[in-house]
């Protein structure tokens, strides 16, 4: 008699079950429906500000990026997706020897948004952008150089030293 009970207790637990995911269903499919026109409204389309749709170089008003070219972010890119092109060169005041960036190459085919170049950067030189109309016809369109040309190191400046007066 027991378990009779149990077989009818369960049949009507697995009914209750079916309606319940039916009345679901049924207000989904009442629910009107929102078409997004995505060609026609491009203008008005905003993108949530934590959206990864592309990676960007961070250049200030100068034209002028924060990279030093350190290759931490080349590093950290689980696929290879970035490219550090850099040269030594000789600074004139000091006469010491500087990595300068000559091309960061990005490649958004490959790359996975995984956030890790950006978020290992020390010097916050590169953020995502929320661009995500990425469509083209050849994949060689696909790698960017980030640093503009003719864009330059952003120079912290030094404070002049301070000579006290006797």
């Amino acid at each position: 008699m027991k378990s009779f009970c149990n077989y009818i207790k369960s049949i009507v637990l697995g009914i209750w079950n079916l309606l319940l995911g039916m009345k679901i269903t049924m207000l989904n499919f009442l629910r009107p429906k929102i078409t997004e026109q995505y060609p026609e409204n491009r203008g008005k389309q905003v993108m949530f500000e934590r959206f990864r749709g592309s990676l960007t170089m961070v250049h200030n008003d100068k034209n002028e990026h924060g990279c030093t070219a350190c290759g931490i972010c080349q590093m950290n890119c689980p696929n290879g997706t970035i490219k550090i092109v850099s040269s030594m060169i000789e600074d004139a005041e000091t006469g010491k020897k500087k990595k300068v960036l000559d091309k960061y190459l990005y490649d958004i085919g490959t790359c996975i948004f995984c956030d890790m170049c950006v978020s290992s950067c020390p010097q916050q030189a590169i953020a995502w952008s929320t661009e995500f109309e990425h469509a083209v016809f050849n994949r060689s369109k696909l790698v960017k150089q980030l640093n503009n040309e003719g864009s330059t190191l952003k120079v912290k400046e030094k404070s002049a030293p301070k000579t006290e007066v006797a």
